[in-house]
């Protein structure tokens, strides 16, 4: 009965973990939850008074501060662990 042929080429085996693993830091997800719901909370706040809070100077800018609190939120959210 006929031999199979041998490897030529070595096995690759990955390199070893070194450390350990990264761990987020203790400030991001409070940090992450509260732009996300400060966020939320201004733009249903803006809707339900109907332009009158949180600032009426700012007009329609306040839903770009609450967009830009969710997306400085999500932002984070990126950089968990």
């Amino acid at each position: 009965m006929p031999e199979s042929r041998t490897r030529k080429k070595a096995v690759y085996t990955p390199p070893q973990r070194t450390a350990k693993s990264k761990v987020s830091p203790r400030w991001l997800v409070p940090t992450m939850l509260g732009c996300l719901l400060v966020g939320l909370a201004w733009i249903a706040l803006y809707y339900i008074t109907g332009g009158i809070l949180p600032i009426q100077a700012l007009a329609a800018w306040n839903l770009a501060i609450g967009f830009a609190l969710i997306i400085g939120g999500v932002a984070l959210s990126t950089k968990w662990r």
